[in-house]
């Protein structure tokens, strides 16, 4: 079976590189393992598919974690407003929201995936399911086709790698590109969570497990200089802490986090973030007022969520049962401290097949940033997760797919 193109793997980088070289004329075979296409998409964006951002390119840059620097030709060739305009085109009109994520109007990330299909079946791309690509073949660095695991061959002088990282197994994200790219001589940089929940060593946090805090800040320090900030919403867990403002976080901290054995990352959490100790001071003594005359226990209800009074109370060291009116000034301002300043300590991360995204990957080293294709092997391509490359919340991962997606297919069409 002779192709100009082989395609593995019919995530979103791997289905717009196929129907991209496809519209420019090659004759395109989609390789995909799974029953269907697009499967880790549709659970993106809790299956409402946060397809991108409406940001500038420097909020692009800015939010890319690894190697921004490397996606340059490719924000260039197919940016977020370049995918809006596919996607109108495609039947699915979208939206802008908090933060400038962009979703489908419907909220629905099927409506995303059949408009892809729609736009490889226009193009005459013809796709496999269940099909597992054993490895690639080549001949004087050059590539020749694949080896299916069934022992057929495929041929083609070019194939692009779209096989996703090592997130969410449950997928089909199980690292099949990085062995495939290995055997042809390329290096991985290891596969790391990244947007993750972290494991907090102390026990009270189990405790609150399923209580959200909205607009809360917290700091991470190590050796007590603070390494990164977040504002917005969190989650407590059975191990942990998760939620946006968490996972964010959790990509801005791994480095210190993989590096903090004799010292551990430390959390603190700002329930309070908009009012200053002194505020804060006040608005205790107006609940103290209010509440006077009963235990302290029972006199935060107004301030805080009821789970979270014990272990605040606790964290503060004073007495739950005291009365209100018994409190002093110094224990006062001791309550208002260890509302702004709630610690926690940072043990790890939850294992990598529960990540949203993939640190690590091939070494963009050895890819030609503007083309994609391979420095080691001529006719081999590379797009999305597989690539060391990833960003932070906000739809910049699915852009960073979609955008090498487009170029690994522009440039396998025009080779």
């Amino acid at each position: 079976m002779d192709y100009d193109l082989i395609v593995i793997g019919g995530g979103p980088a791997g289905m717009l590189s196929a129907a991209t070289a496809a519209a420019k004329g090659l004759n395109v075979i989609l390789l995909e393992k799974n029953e269907k296409l697009g499967k880790k998409l549709y659970l993106t964006g809790k299956g409402r598919c946060n397809v991108t951002n409406y940001g500038d390119i420097n909020d692009f840059f800015d939010n890319v974690t690894t190697n921004p620097k490397f996606l340059y030709s490719a924000f260039k060739s197919f940016d977020n407003y370049g995918l809006v305009e596919l996607l109108n085109s495609l039947g699915v009109p979208t939206k802008v929201e908090q933060g400038n994520r962009v979703f489908p109007a419907s909220d629905k990330s099927s409506d995303v995936i059949k408009a892809l299909q729609k736009h490889l079946q226009k193009n005459k791309v013809e796709i496999e399911l269940l099909i597992k690509v054993k490895k690639i073949t080549f001949q004087n660095k050059q590539v020749t086709g694949v080896f299916l695991n069934s022992g057929e061959q495929i041929t083609a002088p070019k194939v692009i790698i779209a096989t996703g990282g090592m997130s969410y197994p449950q997928t089909g994200s199980t690292g099949d590109g990085y062995s495939m790219a290995r055997q042809l001589g390329h290096t991985i940089k290891a596969p790391k969570p990244a947007l993750i929940p972290l494991v907090i060593k102390e026990n009270w946090v189990k405790k609150l497990q399923g209580l959200s805090l909205k607009n809360v800040s917290i700091k991470a320090l190590l050796n007590n200089k603070v390494k990164a900030e977040q504002f917005g919403e969190m989650i407590f867990t059975h191990f942990g802490v998760s939620g946006p403002i968490i996972l964010t976080l959790s990509s801005l901290i791994r480095d210190y986090i993989a590096e903090s054995t004799n010292k551990p990352v430390q959390l603190f959490i700002d329930l309070k973030p908009a009012l200053t100790l002194e505020q804060l001071d006040a608005r205790l003594q107006r609940d103290f007022n209010k509440f006077s005359g009963k235990q302290l226990k029972n006199a935060l209800d107004d301030l805080l969520p009821q789970k979270m009074i014990s272990v605040v109370l606790y964290l503060s060291g004073i007495n739950i049962h005291k009365q209100v009116n018994q409190i002093n000034r110094n224990e006062r301002l001791l309550l208002a401290h260890t509302l702004k300043n709630i610690p926690m300590t940072v043990t790890g991360t939850r294992p990598l097949s529960e990540a949203i995204v993939t640190s690590g990957g091939i070494n963009v080293k050895e890819i030609n940033p503007s083309t994609l294709e391979s420095k080691i092997i001529k006719g081999l391509y590379f797009a999305g997760e597989v690539i060391d490359v990833d960003a932070l919340t906000g739809g910049y991962n699915l852009q960073i797919a979609f955008s090498t997606g487009f170029l690994s297919g522009v440039s396998a069409a025009e080779a």
